[in-house]
């Protein structure tokens, strides 16, 4: 974004996919994320439509009246809400994400073949908070802890592909047609599946290279879901790196407000050409419809799937004792949070006061657990 070299969208150069099917509309920032994931996502769905726009205006993709893009608009694209809800869990946040459904499969078997076989759970690492002791991890559905997260969108990513229904794709993102090294890929490069700590250090070594947040691994997993309903293909052995890719690339100019550049992803992954990453982040952007809007409520429903998700495979976030200085922090938040939600209700009832003399009203302090 920002110059020649890195532009996303060029007029007449990607051919009309003909298997897209349309965008459903990005729903609205809803209650259900909660406070935190108002303020995490209020941006990114500012960012989202401007970001859109710009690649609208870019691609000179118009009608012959100038009457301003011919891309129609999101909003005028619903699918029926059963439909919606049913296929399109990046969209609507009452929608099962799609990795939680795939992953509960692996967890039933397992937890079946070790009551069969009276396997011991072993030594329990999960830490309880006592009457003296206060254990607490540092990750909120605001603030995500970088490491756990990453470690969550990519089992996520490995239960897309283990359990994935069939081997749709598409040829730009093949890795044998556009590889990302100039190492030979071998013949059965489709057959052997990842494991979860091969993707992991792939992830994790973009991230680490671009500097990117916690909140983009969820983004990057929300527009991963998205390509595969929107496009109808699968993720697997042969497709899986360059999906990824064009998923963190599209997050980060959306999330970041420093994006990372296209050019700059070929630093980190040496044998790739700028070309080649503009063609695909085209492809991605015509295959998702433009369609790269993230609700609050949506971002907030994966974050705690994911929560959720390392709970089921025994991934825990790092837990550590409440100290002093820590609680002291939080407590200072809360009484932040407490004084604006005080003065917003205040206000509020200046407005809808109508009666003369009304007196009597009393609020109930709440209590924070």
């Amino acid at each position: 974004m920002g110059n020649t070299v890195t532009c996303c969208v060029s007029p007449g150069a990607s051919p009309k996919l003909g298997r897209v099917r349309g965008s459903a509309s990005a729903a609205t920032a809803a209650g259900g994320g909660g406070a935190g994931a108002g303020q995490a996502a209020a941006g990114l769905e500012r960012k989202g439509a401007a970001y859109r726009e710009a690649t609208e205006a870019e691609s000179g993709d118009s009608d012959a009246g100038g009457g301003g893009p011919h891309l129609q608009h999101i909003s005028d694209r619903e699918f029926p809400d059963d439909l919606a809800l049913e296929s399109n869990p990046s969209d609507h946040p009452r929608a099962s994400t799609i990795f939680l459904s795939k992953s509960q499969t692996d967890v039933r078997e397992k937890r079946k073949s070790n009551h069969i076989n009276h396997v011991s759970p072993g030594q329990l690492t999960k830490k309880y908070s006592s009457c003296s002791t206060i254990f607490i991890d540092d990750s909120t559905v605001s603030q995500p802890n970088l490491r756990s997260t990453i470690k969550c969108v990519t089992l996520a990513i490995y239960y897309h592909i283990k359990n994935r229904d069939s081997d749709r794709s598409l040829d730009i993102f093949d890795e044998k047609s556009h590889p990302l090294t100039r190492e030979e890929v071998p013949d059965d490069y489709y057959k052997h599946d990842p494991d979860h700590k091969h993707i992991y250090r792939f992830v994790r070594t973009l991230f680490s290279a671009a500097q990117l947040t916690a909140e983009c691994a969820i983004v990057t997993l929300v527009y991963l879901e998205r390509l595969l309903t929107y496009a109808e293909i699968d993720i697997c052995p042969s497709n899986w790196k360059r999906i990824v890719l064009g998923a963190i690339l599209l997050a980060s100019k959306v999330w970041d407000d420093q994006a990372v550049w296209n050019v700059d992803y070929c630093q980190i992954l040496k044998d790739i050409t700028v070309e080649d990453m503009n063609e695909m982040e085209r492809h991605f952007l015509e295959l998702l419809q433009f369609n790269i809007n993230v609700p609050a409520s949506v971002y907030a429903k994966y974050y705690f799937d994911l929560r959720s998700l390392a709970d089921d495979n025994n991934l825990s976030f790092l837990l550590e004792p409440l100290s002093k200085e820590r609680a002291q922090k939080l407590e200072a938040i809360s009484r932040l949070c407490e004084d604006k939600y005080k003065d917003l209700s205040k206000a509020a009832m200046r407005r809808s006061f109508s009666a003369d003399n009304l007196v009597g009203i009393r609020r109930s302090n709440a209590i924070l657990s």
